[in-house]
């Protein structure tokens, strides 16, 4: 039995009209064999899931940085909280749950170390600007392995419509954007309790009364109200109240925690050690070589930029250490 191709047959027995089939994708920039037991969806998940970029997002800041306890979120665990309120969302509407987990697990593979506060000092620093959802398609294009994964173009337009104005030309896509807000408001609410940062009782009202009291309703109506919105139709959206209740929740957080918050006391200095990086890399850009870098041909920002939107959190912090902290003398 040729069980790609059974499933495949599935996927076109099953899904919605409007759900993307794998026999249908548009396609690799590289083709490649086909798989005899996977979809090129199916292929596209593995591919980003042995990816050295998705295995550092377990040391990359969600919100706070450095925290310490076993329980906050890191950037890994906010994609793998993504991917599952997605793929329930998908599933829901029968639309490709292969593609929109693959989506999912590579939206955030271009965030920098120190989560949002490393992307506005890239931002600050790069002529062109840096923005996170870019900076991922151009990992799984270009830099992962060194000449990027060679994914499918439904993947590669959703993970770089995932945020911003665009909007991804797949529901399945349109999914990842919806999922991603929903997995962060609801989950750093959750983290920034836990840190005593704000209370529970402190959301406002309004949206309690419409999302629900617990981190556990919230989401649940949120995904409730995506599939109830969006069934049967070509495009995945919410309800006018949930999403102005939502959109009024992610602009509390942003007043009381992601921008002015004891937890963000840390980011100028997180921020510094990026600025001083930077400038450092393109000044002396031979320093690039010394780290194990030597396959890398410069030509100006953009390569000292990849370098430092890689890293994670730690070894933004070490390399730091290494060049600008004096060492203890050692007997040889």
């Amino acid at each position: 039995m040729n069980f790609k191709a059974y499933t495949e047959k599935l996927e076109e027995t099953s899904l919605s009209e409007f759900a993307v089939r794998s026999c249908d994708t548009r396609g690799r920039e590289k083709p490649i064999d086909p798989c005899y037991v996977r979809t090129e969806f199916q292929r596209d998940r593995d591919r980003i899931i042995h990816a050295k970029s998705f295995r550092r997002l377990m040391h990359k800041t969600q919100v706070f940085l450095a925290p310490e306890g076993d329980h906050y979120r890191t950037r890994l665990t906010h994609t793998l909280e993504v991917s599952q309120i997605a793929r329930t969302i998908a599933r829901a509407l029968r639309l490709n749950e292969d593609l929109t987990e693959a989506i999912a697990l590579g939206h955030d593979l271009g965030h920098t170390p120190f989560g949002h506060s490393g992307e506005v000092a890239l931002n600050q620093l790069m002529t062109e600007g840096f923005r996170h959802y870019e900076q991922s398609l151009r990992v799984v294009d270009v830099l992962e392995g060194g000449n990027g994964l060679n994914l499918t173009f439904e993947v590669r337009d959703g993970i770089v419509n995932h945020a911003g104005d665009n909007e991804a030309q797949t529901l399945e896509g349109q999914i990842i954007k919806l999922a991603d807000r929903i997995a962060y408001i609801n989950h750093d609410i959750d983290d920034a309790v836990r840190g005593g940062v704000i209370a529970a009782d402190s959301i406002p009202a309004e949206c309690r009364k419409v999302l629900g009291n617990t981190h556990g309703e919230r989401i649940d109506n949120m995904i409730v109200d995506i599939v109830k919105n969006s069934q049967n139709q070509p495009k995945v959206s919410m309800s006018a109240e949930i999403h102005e209740a939502m959109m009024e929740l992610r602009d509390f957080m942003f007043q009381n925690v992601y921008t002015s918050s004891i937890a963000k006391e840390e980011d100028e200095k997180a921020k510094s050690i990026l600025v001083t990086l930077f400038k450092t890399f393109n000044k002396e850009p031979d320093l690039l070589k010394k780290e194990g870098l030597a396959e890398i041909v410069f030509n100006g920002e953009r390569e000292v930029c990849d370098y430092i939107a890689g890293m994670t959190d730690n070894y933004a912090i070490y390399i730091f250490k290494k060049l600008f902290l004096p060492h203890a003398w050692q007997v040889k």
